[in-house]
């Protein structure tokens, strides 16, 4: 498939991306609808949880540094896990695994209110407990991020994933709401309950969804080669690799808002009502944004929205930090979290549309992991550094070195490629074996004669084909060129077996089939490439 040039960050706006269509248009499917509220009910107990832990820990401890963990905590398992947890969302029947990771959610909020309400709370179990609800979470996003794509034609693809957006901030209203409620009414072990309750509810809705799992004849992949693929897949794409640096560097900086604001509330002398309030004006924010982005999408390039959302998102950021009171922190918790909407949705349009189905988990993993990589990062940072000076220093650093950072980012890499074409393509029909190899690699020659004039043009275009192969799940590839025959250039390529040959065949993309085409123009006989298999033996 043709490559997009290096420094590439975000793609091009397509004509889908322009069309005037309704920020609501994707709820028009059942199926989308029925997920998308499932989804809602998730991200409320995720944010719940998160209140209930952070605002348990300040209990348990005063050291900015122990509160600022509880961040990474609920992060860092994403981080760890979001490869392999991508990567079996992409060979095992979604829906199964969508309903196992509510279930598992729901079993760590009973631990977690059951050792409350036992008095044995500690600040390192509190931690261990938030990681353990964290492993849900890095189960639970890269097959709900590979699924929407089916749900929705690819319109509404953009309105799809503000719809998510919208989700999660409402839920940033709705959880930390109900969970200061609940905290101030009862005690944090009936946020626990409340979430138990609502992730085997979403668990049961999950199994009314009747999605055909279509195995593939070629078996399941074996999980370590699957996630071998994934990052090579992500390696030898130039856009996907922009991407994920621009959205680590986004969410590194921007985490520092999220991970001290509870120490930013009792700072402004309030408690947990202050604390809620805050939360709850980054999520109106958002929401209020979902209602103007389509119209932004129409009239900015992506790096325009990407850039203005994180110029935005670190101005709020330096405004909370010098705020004297919740009147001037409100608003600008509110202006954070548009700015929050737009770059995440922005950076998460451009990596779904550079992915194949056949790796999308994978993929969206990948960039989930950046992201909360990211996070758990600067959660741990930044709290340190709040640590050693103060609260507001830290803020405002982190304010500053973001947007010097991503604006350097956007400059060094413009956009300057054409939208990739993954739609899958049948048009290579895989070959036949009277004897298929049980083992060994597979190895590929394809031979081509091309006029010696015309090689540099020719390598510049079998370089794409390098990265075409490997993204398919190639091992290795090579070209050759014979010494007693300067027109006479060997494609080599490398397969881990027969099978994992066999599977490069499904994955092959209109972009693809453009590619062979651009590469059989340089060929001069009028009889196709001489290509010959071979299995490595010893």
């Amino acid at each position: 498939m043709p490559e997009p040039s290096p420094g590439d960050n975000t793609l091009p706006a397509s004509p889908s991306d322009k069309a005037p269509l309704s920020a609501w248009a994707p709820l028009s499917s059942p199926v989308f609808r029925m997920l998308w509220f499932t989804w809602l009910a998730a991200n409320i107990c995720m944010w719940m949880n998160d209140v209930a832990a952070a605002w348990l820990m300040t209990s348990l401890t005063t050291s900015p540094i122990w509160v600022a963990l509880v961040q990474s905590a609920s992060t860092l398992p994403v981080f760890l896990l979001g490869l392999p947890s991508g990567a079996l969302a992409d060979i095992l029947d979604r829906r199964r695994y969508f309903i196992i990771t509510q279930f598992w959610v729901a079993a760590v909020a009973v631990m977690l209110c059951i050792t409350i309400v036992m008095g044995g709370m500690t600040a390192p179990l509190l931690l261990a407990l938030t990681f353990a609800n964290g492993v849900g979470l890095a189960m639970r996003w890269p097959v709900f991020a590979a699924i929407v794509p089916e749900l929705v034609p690819r319109p509404q693809l953009p309105a799809a994933l503000a719809l998510n957006g919208l989700a999660m901030n409402a839920s940033r209203i709705i959880g930390p709401l109900v969970a200061g409620a609940l905290i101030a009414g009862a005690g944090s072990e009936y946020v626990f309950v409340l979430n138990a309750v609502l992730s085997l509810v979403s668990g049961f809705v999950i199994m009314r969804w009747r999605r055909e799992h279509v195995p593939s004849p070629l078996g399941r992949e074996r999980l370590i080669s699957a996630m071998r693929v994934g990052v090579q897949f992500v390696r030898q794409s130039a856009r996907l690799r922009a991407v994920l640096l621009r959205v680590a560097l986004f969410f590194f900086h921007s985490t520092a808002l999220l991970a001290l604001l509870p120490l930013v509330a009792r700072g402004l002398g309030g408690g947990a009502g202050t604390f809620t309030l805050l939360l709850a004006s980054m999520g109106g924010g958002a929401i209020a944004l979902v209602f103007v982005l389509p119209r932004l999408r129409q009239r900015l390039s992506r790096d325009a929205l990407v850039l203005g959302g994180v110029l935005l998102q670190s101005g709020a950021t330096a405004l909370v930090a010098l705020a004297p009171n919740i009147y001037v922190a409100s608003p600008a918790m509110a202006l954070a979290g548009a700015a929050w909407l737009t770059t995440a949705n922005t950076l998460s349009v451009s990596a779904q549309v550079a992915l194949p189905d056949w790796v999308r988990a994978r993929g969206m993993s990948i960039f989930q992991m950046a992201i909360m990589g990211a996070s758990a990062a600067g959660a741990a940072v930044w709290g340190q550094v709040a640590t050693v000076s103060s609260v507001p220093t830290a803020m405002l650093i982190a304010a500053l070195t973001g947007a010097v950072a991503n604006f350097a980012t956007q400059w060094f890499f413009k956009d300057r490629s054409i939208e990739e074409d993954m739609t899958p393509s049948h048009e290579f029909k895989a070959p036949s074996a009277a004897a298929p190899p049980l083992s060994g690699h597979v190895r590929v020659t394809i031979e081509y004669q091309i006029d010696p004039a015309k090689a540099a043009e020719f390598r510049a275009v079998m370089q794409e084909s390098r990265r075409s192969r490997l993204r398919q799940g190639a091992l290795a590839w090579e070209l050759l060129r014979d010494i007693s025959d300067p027109g006479r250039y060997i494609e080599q390529i490398t397969d881990e077996s027969w099978t994992e040959h066999l599977r490069r065949f499904d994955r092959v993309t209109t972009g693809d089939v453009a590619l062979r085409d651009r590469k059989l123009a340089f060929h001069l006989p009028e009889t196709p490439p001489v290509i010959s298999r071979s299995v490595v033996e010893g």
